[in-house]
């Protein structure tokens, strides 16, 4: 049966997860677009419920979606296009959503290697800027993402679509400063700052591991104390009038110059 009417109570709950408080209440998040869902249903997401439109589900690979074995047996809500596009967060939406539980991690269960990348976010208030520096993060390798005090949330309509699904081969984890710095030092992590402040340029320093790039906020930056406990500070260095850049600019940055550090180049043909 298809629904079509906005007042069906199942409609009104995934209009509410728009609201960060009610995000965290029930722990789901909506998520929308054959890419993204794509993503969730190939990295084994714990999908809730699949949303549904048919009149606008036209794509072999959403009907191949439709089919996948990771899914198989989760719950399907068919909705008429007139309902899926009230609840779309995007023009053009291609008949296909989630609903999907969120993916949090304790810190203190986290097993460190050798090579791992983190990157630590102190505060990062722009939800665009955090699904942008998500989306950099799983192209680096990074383990994942440490939320440090009042940050946005990663699972904020904005984030998730910004992340292009990123956020589901990452780690998640929210944490204070004092309980990540006890983890840092515990575990003999290397912590890398980057601030204006800093005397080394970014391209200066060979990255140890393991090793978590910690960024400030977009509006200050990183504190005294936080730069004070940073094994290293490094800046990048502006050649205009700028003398900042944007937090999720900063920070691909700095992850590519770290993942270029250890990578191989590709050989090319020519």
């Amino acid at each position: 049966m298809i629904i079509t009417s906005f007042s069906n109570p199942k409609i009104k709950s995934i209009r509410k997860l728009d609201q960060k408080k009610y995000r965290q209440e029930s722990g789901l998040f909506f998520i929308e677009g054959l890419h993204t869902v794509g993503e969730a249903v190939q990295t084994k997401a714990p999908i809730e419920t699949l949303v549904i439109a048919p009149d606008l589900l036209e794509s072999d690979f959403g009907q191949e979606l439709l089919a996948h074995p990771n899914i198989s047996g989760t719950d399907q809500l068919l909705i008429s296009a007139e309902i899926y596009q009230k609840i779309a967060h995007k023009q053009g939406p291609q008949g296909i959503g989630a609903v999907v539980h969120q993916n949090w991690l304790d810190l203190e269960k986290i097993n460190v290697n050798p090579q791992d990348l983190w990157i630590a976010l102190d505060s990062v208030a722009d939800p665009g800027n955090l699904g942008t520096i998500m989306r950099t993060a799983d192209a680096v390798g990074c383990r994942g993402i440490i939320l440090l005090g009042n940050a946005t949330d990663p699972y904020d309509p904005t984030a998730v679509k910004a992340s292009m699904g990123a956020l589901f081969s990452l780690n998640l984890i929210q944490t204070t400063w004092q309980q990540f710095t006890a983890w840092q030092q515990n575990n003999r992590i290397n912590l890398i700052g980057t601030s204006d402040h800093a005397n080394a340029d970014y391209q200066a320093i060979q990255y140890p591991f393991p090793l978590v790039l910690l960024m400030g906020s977009e509006r200050h930056g990183l504190t005294e104390e936080m730069m004070a406990a940073c094994d290293h500070l490094v800046r990048i260095p502006m050649a205009g009038r700028s003398d900042s850049l944007n937090l999720a600019v900063a920070s691909a940055v700095t992850l590519y110059e770290i993942y270029n550090q250890t990578r191989k180049p590709e050989v090319s043909g020519l």
